[in-house]
C-alpha cells in the first residue's frame, strides 16, 4: 500500500532482487506511474547504495526534479563518503 509523504513523494513498499538480477515493481507504483509491460526504464545510481528508476519518456521531468533537489543530493553524497 502506498504511503504519501508531505512533499508528494510516495513510498510503495519493498521488492527483492531476484536470482537473475531482476526487480519487481509494486503494482501500486506501476499503476500510479503508468508503467506498463514493455516500457523502457532508465536506471540511475545515486549515492552509495541508491538506485532510481525513470520512464524513458519522462527523463526530462526526472532531470528537472533532480536539479531542484541538488542540495539534498549533495548532502547524501557527503554523508556517504
Amino acid at each position: 500500500m502506498a504511503k504519501k509523504k508531505k512533499n508528494g513523494e510516495q513510498f510503495y513498499g519493498t521488492t527483492t532482487l531476484g536470482e537473475k538480477g531482476q526487480v519487481g515493481v509494486p503494482i501500486e507504483a506501476r499503476t500510479a506511474m503508468g508503467i506498463k509491460k514493455g516500457d523502457k526504464l532508465l536506471v540511475f545510481g545515486m549515492g552509495c547504495d541508491m538506485l532510481a528508476f525513470s520512464k524513458l519518456s519522462k527523463v526530462e521531468q526526472f532531470a528537472s526534479h533532480l536539479a531542484g533537489r541538488l542540495d539534498v543530493i549533495r548532502d547524501i553524497i557527503k554523508k556517504s563518503k
